[in-house]
């Protein structure tokens, strides 16, 4: 549906001068900052978690805004698949575009968020010792916020891009396998509303380590997500009477097994470029280690080191680890079942069925079942072109001098997959820089800190800009 549907129940907010504190000092905020503030407030207090919260009002809400802004309802469309699924695709039209539209991404679903849980309430917005707290501040909110709240100050300044602006803010991007998936459906629906030259997204962003900002990272790779049942049946029996093949045994050996398995490295364009220029950013004997990772074959005492470092490793090999267990029915029962999932995270080129042979061979049991959860999705990296990295690095080297921009392969997964999939490159990108160290995403007490949303917001529109200006 095109908005104003719904116009009636949405408040817009009135924008206010506010003085907050920044982690290095008091600030008043300008005209810009504290619109954002705002939308950002406005956006994660409305609940968007799949259990109870409703995607299309935060999508209508944000439609709102540019429509305030001066955007013409033609342009400003809330697309609707299932009901609280709802997604925003606006467009800041160019008079005379000499290319095709770029298109700005971000998902304005959560994951849930038990209060019972938290310090804070997970739905309000909260601002303390220089961090925003709550539900989605950092995955994804901040940047949906950006998108909006730069695309209206261009509208209402009057910025004409030489090519069109897309902003698409999506639904179900936390259900990697939901058929209300915003990007999926868009891009089966309504292909032409979302086609564009490239999509910034998330994935990348700044790395810091107590308070020292040590690269601003672009993701133009992911892993491709797969999940394995495995699953061991047996008669069962009388507990006082214990059999040779009990299922919880064969289970437990089986997972055993692929603890300790190592898959093999593999490396690409992009994650030789992320270990070139993270090698770059540490100390001897540090970066000495992770340049050894790239030789052919890599330095066996390199991956001694890697193995130590998880965020590393995973981002060197296929990954399988076993996430959730189920097993018996009865305390005096023999086991009639047992069954465990197993989460994988695979390379770029790698084919699943081989990760799922591989599994079977390190088993090395025929009782125990493999059967794969939904179908993964490869998506190919994005080509690592000149024109898309060179006013990342001018603008990350004016803002932030020194700090390196390194390419970067997720080792998660995010709905960019599905541009990547039929051809249309995404770079994950955000000048919003967090503690390495401390990663609340999906987790208790999100946070973002204060002066990294304002950098952030003020990055993006530099690197927007760049990308549309003659």
């Amino acid at each position: 549906m095109r908005y104003g549907t719904r116009k009636a129940r949405i408040e817009l907010w009135m924008v206010v001068a506010m003085v907050m504190a920044l982690p290095s000092a008091a600030m008043e905020l300008t005209e810009h900052q504290a619109f954002a503030r705002a939308i950002y407030q406005q956006l994660v207090e409305i609940n968007t978690t799949d259990s109870v919260g409703d995607n299309t009002a935060a999508a209508e809400a944000m439609a709102a805004r540019l429509v305030a802004a001066g955007f013409d309802t033609a342009d400003v469309q809330v697309i609707v698949p299932a009901p609280r699924k709802g997604n925003l695709v606006a467009r800041l039209r160019s008079a005379a575009p000499t290319a095709k539209p770029i298109l700005l991404l971000a998902h304005i679903d959560v994951v849930e968020a038990n209060p019972e849980d938290w310090s804070l309430p997970p739905f309000e917005f909260t601002e303390r010792d220089g961090y925003f707290y709550g539900r989605g501040v950092a995955d994804d909110k901040a940047m949906a916020t950006i998108w909006i709240a730069n695309l209206a100050r261009m509208k209402r300044e009057g910025y004409v891009p030489n090519r069109d602006i897309i902003v698409a803010l999506t639904a179900d991007e936390e259900l990697i396998s939901s058929s209300t998936n915003g990007v999926k459906y868009l891009l089966a629906n309504h292909r032409q509303l979302v086609d564009a030259a490239f999509v910034l997204n998330e994935g990348g962003g700044g790395m810091m380590r107590g308070g020292v900002r040590l690269a601003n990272t672009v993701q133009a790779a992911e892993k491709v997500y797969q999940t394995y049942t495995l699953e061991v049946t047996n008669p069962g029996g009388h507990s006082s009477v214990p059999r040779r093949d009990n299922a919880i045994y064969a289970l437990a050996g089986a997972l055993t097994r692929i603890g300790a398995h190592e898959f093999p490295v593999g490396l690409n364009e992009v994650s030789r470029a992320y270990f070139r220029g993270t090698a770059a950013t540490l100390q001897p004997p540090d970066d000495d280690f992770l340049r050894g990772v790239l030789f052919d074959p890599p330095d066996a005492e390199s991956l001694d080191f890697v193995r130590k470092i998880p965020a590393y490793d995973a981002r060197l090999r296929t990954t399988c680890v076993a996430t959730r267990l189920e097993a018996g029915h009865a305390e005096n029962a023999l086991p009639q079942r047992a069954r465990a999932t197993v989460n994988c995270r695979i390379l770029p080129g790698v084919v699943p069925a081989d990760v799922q042979a591989e599994l079977a061979r390190v088993i090395d049991d025929s009782t125990v079942t493999i059967t794969p959860v939904n179908k993964a999705q490869p998506s190919p990296p994005s080509p690592l072109q000149e024109e898309i990295m060179a006013p990342i690095a001018e603008i990350t080297e004016a803002m932030w001098p020194g700090v390196p921009v390194i390419p970067a392969m997720s080792t998660g997964a995010t709905d960019g997959l599905y541009f990547r999939q039929v051809g249309i490159p995404v770079y994950g990108v955000s000048g919003l820089f967090s503690d390495i160290d401390d990663d609340r995403a999906h987790g208790r007490d999100e946070r973002m800190a204060v002066q990294s949303f304002y950098e952030g917001l003020e990055f993006l529109d530099r690197l927007v800009r760049a990308y549309t200006g003659d």
